[in-house]
């Protein structure tokens, strides 16, 4: 099962989302979006949240309330960050996780370090939780997978017109090429000093 929250203190709003367990979560690994945010509590046991950019953002760039919004999130999840009132949070873009056969069920690593941000949340915030937790929807581990099929069939098919526009402005460009070059061999058998008239030749022929 997954859990889909609104993130609305911003518009257009944002979608965060996260596995009902452990076993969830390394399901959700596999169908996430690469470029989708992981955040989990810094050297505690939480839930595994994820927030859905839009298009054309990066996660050096999100807006400061949705952060917040998913921070408290994942501190509201932890057994223990949930007792805490400041906590650390690491969070990384999901192309950045790395699991291997060796590790725990639910237990990621990161291919680079400094790719993994932190950000402290320095009270617990229940407003922000509940106000979260009214937005709630569940969805089948299924219809997520499906979620991500749905998107690489549009990305693929992005893909290819990109591909059918530039083979098209390489086609125009060619002919352009070809159409200047035409031009310029015709000026050159058009110049002047290469043409001859009427008046070329003997002159002390008269017409009788």
């Amino acid at each position: 099962m997954v859990f889909f929250f609104t993130s609305n203190v911003v518009d257009p709003p944002y979608t965060i989302y996260m596995g009902r367990d452990k076993y969830e979560n390394n399901e959700l690994l596999k169908y996430c979006w690469p470029e989708d945010v992981w955040f989990h509590v810094s050297k505690l046991s939480s839930a595994h949240v994820y927030l859905r950019l839009q298009k054309g953002e990066t996660i050096d760039n999100l807006p400061a309330l949705v952060l917040e919004d998913c921070c408290q999130l994942v501190k509201a999840n932890s057994i223990e960050g949930c007792k805490l009132n400041k906590v650390d949070i690491v969070y990384t873009p999901v192309d950045n996780l790395r699991q291997t056969n060796d590790m725990d069920v639910g237990q990621v690593g990161f291919h680079v370090d400094k790719n993994v941000k932190q950000y402290v949340v320095s009270k617990k915030q229940n407003e922000i939780v509940n106000r979260l937790n009214k937005t709630k929807t569940e969805f089948s581990t299924e219809e997520f997978m499906s979620q991500r099929e749905q998107r690489d069939n549009l990305e693929r098919e992005e893909k290819k017109r990109l591909m059918r526009e530039q083979k098209q402005r390489d086609k125009e460009e060619e002919k352009r090429r070809q159409e200047q070059a035409e031009l310029k061999n015709y000026t050159s058998l058009m110049q002047t000093d290469k043409m001859r008239t009427n008046k070329d030749g003997n002159e002390s022929d008269e017409f009788m």
